[in-house]
């Protein structure tokens, strides 16, 4: 059998988790928003036409942050066609997927449907074919308390109090030559500098997030990085980062290493802003946020892509994941919480039926894709402080890295409850031995272990068998003296959740 070993201690901290890593995004994109969030006269709608049994996997995923309205909508997206009366709302063309948008879903049900969700909401500006000016009216209209035009043209929309949004991403993805109305870096470095300035001016104490590539593989990486924060590092806290793996060989071990791109890909943006901070000699750290984050392959025909004739909410980007999916986004998981002081926001893209980890039928059911589990596993039980572990494991050769390791693992510290989460990822075609020494974290006790384990690599989750793939309580693991040990099967994802014994419990 193979051996891993891992050391975490108390004393040596990674950072506090943020727990906007935990977040999501709804587009308006295929049925993510219609027939997804929003789909009056179905069985569970409520007054306002939300699911609720998409808002009740919502809460069970656990997201904390959600990131609305794009993606590649937002470049060409008018808010002011999503708000007002909702006969009144104009039917527009929608150039970043072909269809047609019809506005019934604007920004305040954006910030009411978050508000029953309980989660932080994500603002997108358009700096396609809007810019600072844009951007100020709608921070003025969802933020000002009241008594100038925007401000009180939302109040006369019904909604009294402010929205009080604090975070904002400055465009979506300016790099690429498919967002409407690209950018040079120069011009989108310029383009955001302005639209922070005149952003802050209207409303304190916002986060904004500008643009990074769109993924690492573009042709300007690293050079629009640096060119876009030389430019507005002063009014900027995140850049983005992008970035969807694929499986297209069938080849699980280079499926796997895509999540060692992305552990590359953190650490060379992080160094990028760092040089920009240097050239300034300013203490000052741009943060990251992975605002864009799946497996995403198999739906990416010209027919997942649009549809003829510019229908209303048609299938796109539908995504059937399958459970080896699920072993990479926990793979992926692990990895950003490992980089937790860097990465302060992440967003799985996207919540439902788009490339989701929700999948609905219209006027049917709802249902928990694979890659469902392992996120509201981490997000329900990762909590306070990341540690920096020694892993001492053997290794596999995939696509560009000769030496990935065959366990990825993190381990997460809550001082306040004094609980513990252990989440590994056996990357191997074998069975694998765990020995996690746990210093300085008292006498545990697990409170529950579970593992995400099947057979058939390409096994799925349906509207008839929604729980062929699910979490099943782990079946050999203890601790004693202080460490904990368990075996982990090929190819499986397995979370401890442990906490300090208490006078008398058994472990």
């Amino acid at each position: 059998m193979l051996q891993a070993r891992l050391i975490a201690d108390r004393d040596f901290v990674i950072d506090a988790l943020d727990r906007r890593i935990f977040g999501a995004f709804v587009e308006h994109l295929g049925r993510c928003v219609y027939g997804g969030i929003h789909e009056p006269g179905h069985p569970t709608a409520d007054e306002q036409g939300f699911r609720q049994d998409v808002l009740a996997l919502t809460r069970e995923l656990g997201v904390t942050i959600m990131r609305w309205p794009g993606g590649n909508f937002v470049s060409g997206y008018n808010w002011r066609d999503g708000v007002g009366p909702k006969e009144t709302r104009p039917a527009r063309l929608d150039l970043a997927w072909f269809s047609t948008e019809t506005n019934q879903f604007g920004t305040n049900e954006f910030v009411t449907w978050c508000r029953k969700a309980g989660v932080e909401p994500m603002m997108a500006i358009n700096l396609g074919t809007a810019g600072p000016e844009e951007a100020r009216q709608l921070v003025e209209y969802c933020n000002h308390p009241g008594g100038t035009e925007y401000s009180d043209l939302r109040i006369a929309h019904g909604y009294p109090d402010p929205h009080d949004i604090r975070y904002w991403c400055l465009g979506n993805e300016m790099d690429g030559p498919w967002q409407i109305c690209h950018k040079n870096a120069q011009e989108y470095g310029r383009a955001a500098l302005e639209a922070a300035k005149v952003m802050r001016w209207t409303s304190k104490d916002l986060t904004l997030a500008a643009c990074g590539s769109s993924y690492r593989e573009m042709p300007t990486y690293g050079a629009w990085e640096y060119e876009v924060l030389d430019r507005c590092f002063d009014q900027v806290d995140f850049i983005s980062l992008h970035q969807y793996f694929h499986n297209r060989d069938d080849d699980i071990q280079r499926f796997f290493s895509h999540v060692d791109k992305l552990d590359s890909f953190i650490t060379e943006v992080s160094a990028i802003a760092d040089a920009v901070a240097a050239k300034r000699r300013s203490p000052r750290r741009i943060m990251l946020s992975m605002d864009e984050w799946n497996v995403w392959y198999k739906a990416r025909t010209p027919e997942d892509l649009a549809k003829p004739g510019w229908p209303q909410a048609p299938a796109l980007l539908e995504e059937i994941y399958n459970f080896e999916d699920a072993l990479v986004v926990g793979g992926a998981l692990i990895t950003l919480m490992n980089h937790a002081d860097r990465v302060k926001t992440a967003c799985l893209a996207q919540l439902v039926n788009v490339i989701g980890a929700i999948m609905t039928e219209t006027g049917g059911p709802a249902w928990r894709q694979t890659i469902f589990h392992p996120f509201a596993q981490a997000s329900r039980l990762a909590r306070g402080n990341v540690l920096r572990l020694v892993t001492d494991c053997g290794t596999f050769a995939a696509g560009e890295y000769p030496a990935a390791p065959l366990l990825l693992a993190t381990v997460v510290h809550d001082p306040v409850s004094d609980s513990v989460s252990v989440f590994a990822l056996n990357r191997a075609s074998e069975p694998m031995a765990l020995a996690a020494e746990l210093r300085g974290l008292g006498d545990l006790v697990i409170n529950g272990s579970f593992e995400l384990k099947h057979e058939n690599l390409k096994a799925t989750n349906t509207r008839d068998a929604p729980d062929e793939v699910a979490p099943a309580k782990h079946p050999d693991c203890g601790f004693a003296r202080g460490t904990l040990r368990a075996t982990l099967k090929p190819m499986s994802w397995n979370v401890f959740a442990l906490s300090v014994k208490v006078q008398g419990s058994q472990s």
